[in-house]
């Protein structure tokens, strides 16, 4: 069994006379929603109604388009998530109205006015994370080093599969700058992998720190949710419960 590490009291349970119940997941680069499924599977199990973004990774702009028509579906207040590039994505759709609060699964957390590029600034590189750009602009993660980078957590198969179902993202999306900063008025949760080799692990505690969120760590790849679903799902069950305890 991994071990958890929580760093920040997350909210007592409580019971609300109208609890959220509504989840929306929001993927990273380099992948798509399916690897959403255990976490998926954990929370519909608990009685949320779980819905999957599918986000195109063809601008910043689309994929925040992509998130808004899915909580514009959504019958009351949710908890809206993303994981690693998703962070970026549910920080600018995040001012949704049906947005409670926000749940960040290793993810960036960049602050209005400033890009995704930017949050690398004076942190440690990523060798083992490797991304090879196309003559159009797109990058994919490389064969060899994708499951030292990205899922080294993972069986074989896994891996392989995470690998070979890869959507390649529009670098430029990395330049856009975030217009809105949802975590300034949301309350916000994050999850943070102690082995992610996607970013430096004093970049994860910045961003999360400085945002305010209420932080777990826990012994994973970048695909924690895939490899810890309990543990993230765990936190954004805290983060429904939460939320409306701060919105009284």
């Amino acid at each position: 069994m991994s071990t958890i590490d929580t760093t920040a009291e997350i909210s007592p349970s409580a019971t609300p006379d109208e609890p959220i119940r509504n989840v929306v997941l929001v993927h990273g680069a380099f992948a798509d929603g399916s690897g959403w499924r255990p976490v998926y599977e954990n929370l519909t199990a608990r009685g949320y109604t779980v819905s999957i973004v599918q986000i195109p990774l063809t601008s910043f702009e689309d994929d925040v388009a992509a998130t808004t028509r899915i909580l514009d579906r959504q019958s009351g207040p949710s908890i809206l998530v993303g994981h690693s590039w998703g962070g970026t994505v549910i920080t600018e759709a995040g001012v949704h109205p049906n947005v409670a609060g926000l749940v960040y699964v290793s993810a960036l957390a960049p602050d209005a006015g400033e890009t995704t590029a930017q949050q690398y600034e004076g942190f440690a590189p990523t060798p083992d994370f490797v991304i090879d750009v196309g003559d159009d602009g797109f990058g994919i993660l490389n064969h060899d080093a994708f499951k030292a980078g990205f899922a080294h957590d993972t069986t074989d198969a896994d891996a392989a599969f995470l690998r070979d179902s890869q959507v390649p993202i529009n670098m430029s999306a990395f330049g856009a700058a975030v217009q809105n900063a949802a975590w300034r008025t949301k309350p916000s949760w994050a999850v943070i992998a102690r082995e992610d080799k996607a970013f430096d692990q004093a970049m994860l505690q910045h961003m999360a720190s400085r945002i305010g969120a209420e932080i777990t760590t826990v012994s994973a790849s970048h695909a924690l949710f895939l490899t810890q679903p309990a543990v993230v799902s765990d936190t954004i069950d805290a983060a429904a419960r939460g939320a409306l305890v701060r919105a009284r």
